[in-house]
């Protein structure tokens, strides 16, 4: 009788590719009406199972599946399908996913480190240029470069949308990042005219040290032990660089012109330095609130009314002797708008720090190209500077590298 009152019917569902699903329902009634009932409704029970299968597995056919209580069938409460044997959607979410991704398009790897690459060497073939120009004053080569990018950037701010303002509690800080990023850029020519392209180039790109120490001061950022001892490395090489008199001697080899030259040279590349590292800090003030081209258009707007009221003063306004030196002019611009276009592009695909790093190839270039256009071979005080700033700066960006990857 105990096996005739507790029958048990057996129930396979296939749910999906390769599973199955298997359920026994014990039967609580009768003999008399067991073995009728369970051949009548013999074939109707699987169908019955599988709908409320299905609608507790999906939650979609909920609502279906609770409209046919008129049945008897169904004013069973069944748990066919308990939460550890919902497997069905299993496969087909992960089959889709899988052919999400596969259709997501993959991002080229290495492409913002080719960005920076491309920027870097722009900015070194500007310098090249910009010594190569005789009898123009490094304020009107600025100048010109400010105009031909100011023509360059109105097209964007319209098609952006941006105005010409920007945000009005911003405004006080785009007038500084015009003002001080101009500044750093006529005193990086007058450098270069002045001193060995190389020497210039190596002052000027310890500005990532000094970011961090006026980061620091002026927006409460954390300063360690190691930003203290890049700072004394940098200095370092600054000194190596200089060479001064009272430490090195009045017999300097390597020196490109006079000594009064070379030490005008190395406090405009030093007090560039210092302004780029002033520029860096106001855009990290402002933050991503303010447009990158707005940015630009201050940069180029108030570059070119300073120049011009510079120059006009000085009296240095001239027209290159020939046609090559107006060309070059021209390109010195060019090459500055698509350095700038290609190092925020690397920016916004690659790290800030990984960016930072390709950017010593910098370094690398302006000792070539001194050699091969210039002649003028490095001396081992200047190799000993350069890399005193190389590793400084390469240390700043390795610690803010590491950090981030941490705290990610």
């Amino acid at each position: 009788m105990g096996d005739l009152n507790h029958g048990t019917h057996k129930r396979v569902f296939s749910v999906g590719d390769d599973v199955t699903v298997v359920f026994y329902k014990v039967d609580n009634r009768g003999t008399s009406s067991g073995g009728g009932h369970s051949d009548e409704c013999g074939e109707d029970e699987p169908a019955a199972e599988r709908i409320d299968f299905q609608s507790n597995c999906h939650g979609d056919a909920e609502e279906e599946a609770g409209g046919n209580d008129n049945s008897s069938q169904s004013s069973e409460k069944k748990t066919l399908c308990p939460p550890a044997l919902c497997v069905s959607g299993e496969p087909a979410s992960r089959e889709g996913s899988a052919r999400e991704g596969a259709e997501k398009p993959k991002g080229c790897p290495g492409l913002g480190l080719f960005y920076a690459f491309l920027s870097t060497v722009f900015f070194s073939i500007i310098s090249v240029l910009v010594k190569t120009i005789q009898g123009v004053h490094a304020i009107e080569i600025s100048a010109i470069r400010c105009f031909f990018q100011m023509l360059f950037v109105v097209p964007l701010l319209i098609y952006h949308k941006t105005g010409f303002l920007g945000p009005r509690d911003k405004r006080i800080y785009l007038v500084l990042r015009g003002f001080i990023g101009s500044n750093a850029m006529i005193l990086l020519f007058y450098a270069v005219q002045q001193m060995p392209l190389a020497d210039a180039t190596v002052i000027m790109f310890s500005n990532p040290v000094f970011t961090s120490l006026l980061a620091w001061i002026f927006l409460k950022e954390r300063c360690t032990i190691w930003d203290c001892v890049f700072t004394v490395f940098t200095l370092t090489g600054v000194i190596l660089i200089a060479r001064p008199p009272f430490l090195f001697g009045d017999h300097l080899r390597g020196i490109e012109g006079n000594y009064t030259n070379h030490i005008k040279g190395t406090i405009a590349a030093f007090a560039g330095a210092i302004a780029a590292a002033c520029t860096f800090v106001i855009l990290r003030k402002m933050g991503k609130s303010v447009h990158y081209y707005l940015s630009v258009w201050y940069y180029a707007v108030i570059g070119l009314i300073e120049c011009i009221i510079a120059v006009s003063v000085l009296g240095e306004w001239k027209i290159p002797f020939c046609g090559r030196d107006r060309w070059i002019l021209i390109l010195i611009a060019v090459l500055g708008i698509a350095g700038q276009t290609f190092l925020t592009k690397a920016l916004q695909i690659e790290k800030a720090a990984p960016v930072a790093l390709m950017r010593t190839i910098d370094v690398v270039l302006a000792f070539i190209f001194q050699f091969l256009f210039f002649n003028l071979a490095p001396t081992l005080w200047s190799l000993g500077g350069a890399l005193c700033v190389v590793l400084s700066t390469s240390g700043v960006a390795a610690r803010r590298w590491y950090t981030s990857s941490r705290n990610s």
